[in-house]
């Protein structure tokens, strides 16, 4: 049986219509004859999306026992039975009530495909597994159901279901997504603008890459070599030259013009060892592409018009941009130049832009790194120009009547000859020179045809012909050995001296740095190995390549003795390369870099070192503060015990029964407020140590918050606590202690007369508690530091507390994977809003209140 196939509404945020667009599926599907049914779908309550349901089967539903509650769920068994052509299942992300047939409603979904059925279903961005930190950043919640994202690529058809944020809000603001008396708490909360905005992005961006997955595996599997200008890919071809910067520049600028666009910038280094670049130049190209927004790229090639092209299709690029050429006239001589290349074969689907910069005809000079090593296509163009010029130059001349005489022969073949050493160096020159004598001697001296030569004249030109020919070789060739030592030791100097720029300047990473390294030797992957004696296994302090970045099969290398090339730093440290082995003449300058690695290790270290003496330091401040801040705080109400304890000690003077009572309801004041003093203490001294640790069980907040309020006055409060409001995942001691501290804070702060009011809601899977008050409120710019240890805002008198309680109340919650924040309370006043875990499964919600952020 062939397997059914999956369509998905994949939405932004709850409320942006994917059961909606879901059901108008399935009724267009029923008008042409479709066997379709409802498996599961949520309505929430929603006026249309229920009407929506009407004149479509609906399978019944599994119901389940779990905790003393009642549960509904998807009827998988029912379903097979009924074996529909197509399943409209809502909310693939769901997590099942335990008991279920399967933990997750996604499996579910996997059943029904595999029987050949057809389902359409719904999910959001933020339940996909693969963004739950991101969402969570986002947001501030963590996504407790989520699905792989493997089922949802795996899907046959997504469809995005869009809505502006703006769109969004005015639906509920309209109460066409939750009821009316949740929609304030939503609005200022998961639907804030910002959050929709950047989930709508997440959404977009996310559809989009699938695309581009699906159209790379289309292209691929009809190999499809030209380009499908789908989105603006501008590839930028950087030299390493000053001009680069230029480039990087315009391109993004181009980039910038269309919605969507990437910039690619490619470096495409010759596989001959170091690089021709300047590794500083490269380093700050690198860094400039990346902050516009750009990716860099290192290549191996030694065609670069080719291998630039490759990587352009390989990407699915759409446009080039290069810079005009640095070359002078004269240097045309040797070929067109990358860009004229790159422009004659990128073809009809492939925009070349040649940029101009300051730059231009001022020439290339000496290759940085390279140096004056022939490649290949020169050397085989020096033995073509000496081997076989030769005989053509003679087939020519002999084809002449009366041809030019024979010093004009050897001035032609001695011209050969010089051609022969300035393309291929010394031995294509000797041939040339050899060739050339043994033709002027055969040819053109007389007796022509024979290897006899009549006048000695002709014996002491051609003699004369093949010295300079051997000289003039000779000359070339030590020139280019000399260039290349010239180019080398510039290439050396240069990456020395930017080394010792980086450890001066402390920019260098130890990451960065081995990148650095692979990069300008053109390895496969760089390691940093150390041990901590001779007899010690070496351990890995710092690795880039091998296995997370080309070939799958590579293995971390475990000693220096297995890498292709290894550089010993001292005693128990080594630098490991791989991928080729390198000449003995650039180990002086890896030297230089495994040196400096070791340097950057030690600096990374003691950057962690210092980190954790600031923290110590940090501790030692605290510990002041709690000295300076209880020096006072503690004496008050010891004092005022002291006093009353002395006065009813007193023989001196009888107390009435009413006095007694006074001065004993001062003792007891002066001795709670001692305990609340002292237990704010010791719980922010077990925050600063790391020692809390919560026994999570599951509660209903009704049983907790109540116990918070004993240490305010009565008729201070108003409670508003919803009875079907989820179970919470927390400890009751440390959310009564978190509790008690907002509420006293509020009511310190709240005017005569009026009332702090606590509130609690639910929203997806988490559930609110917001203390509110009128008083003066707190600056946006204060509201963080508000919660720091021994902050008391504005003119707060000395006896109105140490300044711990928000601190201890946010440690506390942060311990039970809670937080607390502070806002503005419409219409004066700060809302201290506690964010808590629902427990997943916990007991139903009604319809008329928003069960969870999936729907």
């Amino acid at each position: 049986m062939a397997r059914g196939k999956l369509r998905i509404y994949l939405g932004a945020a709850p409320g942006v219509g994917k059961t909606y667009s879901m059901l108008s599926e399935a009724h267009r599907r029923v008008e042409r004859g479709t066997d379709a049914v409802v498996a599961f779908v949520e309505h929430h309550g929603r006026p249309r999306t229920e009407v929506m349901l009407h004149g479509l089967e609906q399978t019944g539903r599994a119901e389940l026992d779990y905790r003393g509650s009642a549960f509904t769920e998807m009827d998988v068994d029912a379903v097979l039975r009924r074996a529909p052509a197509v399943a409209l299942v809502d909310e693939l992300a769901h997590t099942n009530v335990p008991g279920s047939r399967n933990a997750k409603r996604w499996q579910d979904v996997e059943e029904l495909l595999e029987a050949g059925i057809d389902v359409i279903s719904t999910v959001n961005i933020q339940h996909l597994e693969s963004l739950g930190d991101v969402v969570e950043s986002i947001t501030g919640v963590r996504q407790r159901e989520t699905v792989p994202d493997e089922i949802v690529r795996r899907a046959d058809q997504i469809e995005l279901v869009d809505m502006s944020p703006q769109a969004i809000r005015r639906r509920m603001a309209h109460g066409n997504i939750y009821k009316s008396d949740k929609v304030d708490a939503a609005l200022s909360n998961y639907f804030r603008p910002g959050n929709l905005t950047a989930l709508r992005e997440l959404a977009l961006l996310w559809v989009a890459d699938r695309v581009d997955e699906y159209l790379q595996q289309y292209r691929t599997e009809h190999s499809v070599s030209t380009i499908w200008a789908g989105r603006e890919r501008i590839v930028v071809g950087l030299t390493g030259g000053p001009e680069g910067r230029t480039l990087i520049r315009r391109a993004s600028r181009m980039a910038a013009k269309g919605s969507g666009s990437e910039v690619l910038a490619v470096y495409i280094a010759r596989s001959d060892g170091l690089t021709s670049a300047s590794p500083k130049e490269l380093a700050v190209q690198r860094t400039l592409v990346e902050d516009l927004g750009g990716t860099f790229h290192h290549v191996i090639g030694d065609d670069i018009p080719n291998a630039l092209l490759e990587f352009a299709r390989g990407v699915n690029a759409t446009q080039i941009v290069l810079g005009s050429s640095r070359r002078k006239t004269w240097q045309y001589i040797f070929g067109p130049g990358v860009g004229v290349t790159v422009a004659r074969d990128s073809g009809p689907d492939l925009d070349v832009h040649i940029v101009t910069h300051d730059e231009v005809a001022k020439g290339r000079g000496l290759p940085v790194a390279r140096g004056a090593r022939l490649g290949r296509t020169r050397i085989i163009a020096g033995w073509l120009v000496g081997a076989v010029a030769p005989v053509l130059l003679s087939l020519l001349l002999t084809a002449i009547d009366n041809g030019p005489g024979l010093a004009n022969d050897v001035l032609l073949f001695l011209f050969l000859t010089v051609a022969a050493a300035l393309l291929g160096g010394l031995m294509p020159a000797l041939a040339a020179a050899a060739v050339g004598s043994v033709l002027l001697n055969f040819y053109f001296t007389p007796p022509t045809h024979s290897i006899t030569i009549a006048d000695p004249k002709n014996i002491v030109a051609i003699l004369i012909f093949f010295a300079v020919g051997v000289s003039v070789a000779s000359v070339v060739d030590l020139a280019a050995r000399r260039t290349h030592q010239a180019a080398r030791l510039r290439a050396e100097s240069e990456i020395l001296s930017f080394l010792a720029g980086s450890v001066l300047r402390g920019e260098t990473t130890l990451d960065a740095l081995l990148e650095r390294v692979r990069e300008t030797f053109g390895m496969d992957s760089v390691a940093l190995l150390e041990r901590a004696g001779d007899v010690e296994p070496w351990t890995c302090a710092g690795r880039v390549g091998g296995s997370g970045d080309g070939d799958p099969q590579a293995r971390p290398l475990q000693r220096p003795e297995d890498a292709d090339v290894d550089m010993p730093v001292g005693d128990h440290m080594a630098l490991a390369l791989t991928g080729r082995v390198l000449p003995a003449e650039d180990r002086r300058v890896l030297a230089a870099f495994a040196a400096q690695a070791a340097v950057v290790l030690d600096r990374q270290r003691l950057v962690g070192e210092a980190e954790r003496a600031r923290e110590l330091a940090e501790g030692n401040r605290i510990r002041t503060a709690l000295l300076a801040a209880v020096s006072h705080d503690l004496r008050t109400p010891l004092a005022s015990i002291k006093a009353s304890v002395t006065s009813l000690r007193s023989d001196d003077v009888a107390w009435s029964e009413e006095d007694e009572a006074e001065l004993l309801e001062g003792i007891e004041a002066g001795a709670d407020r001692l305990d609340h003093l002292v237990g704010n203490l010791l719980d922010m001294s077990r925050l600063q140590t790391g020692t809390v640790t919560p026994l999570i069980r599951e509660i209903d907040l009704d049983e907790v918050v109540p116990m918070a309020l004993g240490g305010v006055p009565e008729g201070s409060v108003t409670l508003d606590i919803p009875e079907e409001l989820p179970i919470v995942a927390v400890d009751p001691g440390l959310l009564e202690r978190s509790v008690a501290n907002l509420v006293e804070n509020a009511v310190k702060y709240s005017p005569e007369g009026e009332r702090t009011l606590v509130s609690a809601s639910a929203l997806g899977d988490r559930v609110e508690l917001r203390i509110a008050d009128r008083g003066p409120g707190v600056p946006d710019s204060a509201k963080d530091r508000i919660f720091e240890p021994f902050q008391r805002y504005g003119d707060a008198p000395r006896g109105a507390g140490v300044g711990l309680g928000l601190a201890v109340a946010r440690g506390f919650a942060e311990a039970m994977g809670g937080t607390l924040a502070a806002e503005d309370t419409p219409g004066g006043g700060m809302t201290m809003v506690l964010t808590l875990r629902a427990v997943p499964g916990g007991p139903p919600v009604r319809p008329d209140l928003p069960a969870q952020a999936t729907t």
